[in-house]
């Protein structure tokens, strides 16, 4: 089957560059990014991995986990952090699973569940479709699916900015419009009606349209 937002992000144990963990106890009460890799030593994948590094203290106030997957060997990965260290002018602190079966994979649907063999005489080609970020709350379901085609890299600040809505639309009953950044205005759902939302917010709202109430953002 496949997987949806909302959906529990199926668990696994796995050999990472930082030694075997279970994915949710790995997780903890926090949330977690899970970004994978079609293959080691590619050039997209070294300049993402390097920038993830970068700004993993980003992640860190956010308490959220990051973690990479990638279709090869622990020895590969190894090799390739050196060269993401260097090109990136980073380290990397987080872990990069060895998904050398291709089971994680499989299990978030990066592969049909049949495909065959494992990490030997792959090509990053072969492997396109394993270029997904998913983010998983706290209780362990996913918040967010993103796909990528191999030859763009991708936008981790943008990462940030969805994490930044959805921690705060976690916790109060409102939603962030387009390219909203961190305190910026905010819209209060439509689920709160009039006489609720003057008792959330006394100061009162902008009204764009009826079913669209703008409002500073809370907190």
């Amino acid at each position: 089957m496949s997987l949806r937002i909302n959906d529990q992000a199926p668990n696994f144990t796995a050999q990472t560059t930082q030694g075997e963990l279970d994915f949710h106890q790995w997780i903890g009460d926090g949330w977690a990014v899970l970004f994978s890799h079609p293959k080691d030593f590619t050039p997209v994948c070294t300049t993402e991995l390097g920038y993830m590094a970068k700004i993993q203290p980003e992640f860190d106030k956010r308490n959220t986990k990051i973690i990479g997957l990638s279709i090869d060997p622990l020895d590969d990965h190894i090799q390739w952090i050196k060269d993401v260290e260097e090109v990136g002018n980073t380290t990397v602190n987080y872990p990069v699973i060895a998904d050398t079966d291709l089971s994680i994979a499989k299990l978030y649907n990066m592969f049909p569940a049949d495909e065959t063999g494992s990490a030997e005489g792959r090509t990053a080609m072969t492997n396109a479709t394993v270029r997904s970020v998913f983010v998983v709350g706290p209780d362990k379901n996913i918040k967010l699916m993103i796909t990528y085609p191999m030859t763009t890299g991708r936008n981790f600040d943008e990462i940030l900015r969805v994490i930044d809505s959805m921690q705060l639309t976690a916790k109060h009953k409102v939603a962030t419009p387009v390219n909203w950044q961190q305190g910026e205005d905010v819209i209060i759902v439509p689920a709160v009606s009039n006489e609720d939302a003057a008792k959330i917010y006394p100061d009162g709202w902008e009204t764009v349209k009826p079913y669209l109430r703008k409002v500073k953002q809370p907190g």
